[in-house]
């Protein structure tokens, strides 16, 4: 699991750096800053997903103790 989020960031970023340089290409400089803040968001909410899941397990892990 470790590489294949490391992966679908890259990938996004990816993908968000083309959309923003063919927009801004094409003076759409607002639409490009608005794709780049949906790529970052999409992250963000990757990222969240992950941090929720440890604290699960870090909870489980930590019932079996008490």
């Amino acid at each position: 699991m470790g590489i294949d989020i490391i992966l679908k960031i890259a990938g996004i970023g990816l993908l968000t750096a083309i959309v923003c340089i063919v927009l801004k290409k094409s003076d759409r400089d607002e639409i490009a800053t608005f794709a780049t803040l949906a790529g970052i968001i999409v992250v963000v909410v990757l990222l969240i997903d992950m941090l929720s899941g440890l604290f699960d397990n870090l909870k489980s892990l930590l019932a079996l103790y008490v």
